[in-house]
C-alpha cells in the first residue's frame, strides 16, 4: 500500500473476521497517522421475522451496537490511533459500508474481514465484501487472516 490514507473505515459485526480487520485497520491508521472510523451496521433484514417491529427492540439493538463499537474505539485509542470516530446505523451493510459511509465520511480506505458465507448464502444474499469491492468509491482491503 503506497498511498498515504487520511481516513480509514472498518466495519465491525462482532465476528472473528471483523476483529482481524479491526487489528489491520488500527495498524494501518497508526502507520498513516489516519483517522479511523469504526462502524457497525444493523441489518434491517434481522427484523423481518419480528411481526411488529418494535422501537424497544431497535433501541436495545442500537445500544448493544454502540457498546460494542465503544469498546473497539477505546482499544484503538489505547493502541495509538489519535483520532477515532464511530458510526452505528440501520440499513444494508453492503450499501452503508460500500457507498453511503465512504461518501459521507470522505473515506480513502475500507478495511473488511473476509467472512465465510456458505455457497447458498452467497447466491441469495451475496457477499458484503464482494459488493463493496465492486462498488466502493475508494480502496478496499479484505483481511483474510
Amino acid at each position: 500500500m503506497l498511498d498515504n490514507y487520511k481516513k480509514i473505515l472498518v466495519g465491525l459485526d462482532g465476528s472473528v473476521e471483523a476483529t482481524k480487520a479491526f487489528d489491520k485497520a488500527v495498524a494501518t491508521a497508526i502507520r498513516n497517522k489516519a483517522e479511523l472510523v469504526i462502524a457497525n451496521i444493523i441489518d434491517l433484514r434481522a427484523f423481518q421475522s419480528i411481526s411488529a417491529y418494535d422501537s424497544v427492540v431497535a433501541d436495545d439493538t442500537h445500544k448493544g451496537a454502540e457498546n460494542l463499537i465503544a469498546d473497539f474505539a477505546a482499544e484503538a485509542k489505547k493502541a495509538g490511533v489519535e483520532k477515532v470516530s464511530t458510526r452505528v446505523e440501520f440499513g444494508s451493510p453492503k450499501v452503508m459500508l460500500g457507498q453511503t459511509l465512504p461518501q459521507e465520511e470522505n473515506i480513502e480506505l475500507i478495511v473488511l474481514g473476509a467472512t465465510g458465507l456458505s455457497y447458498i448464502e452467497r447466491i441469495f444474499i451475496g457477499s458484503v465484501a464482494d459488493y463493496i469491492i465492486k462498488n466502493a468509491p475508494c480502496d478496499v482491503l479484505v483481511v483474510r487472516q
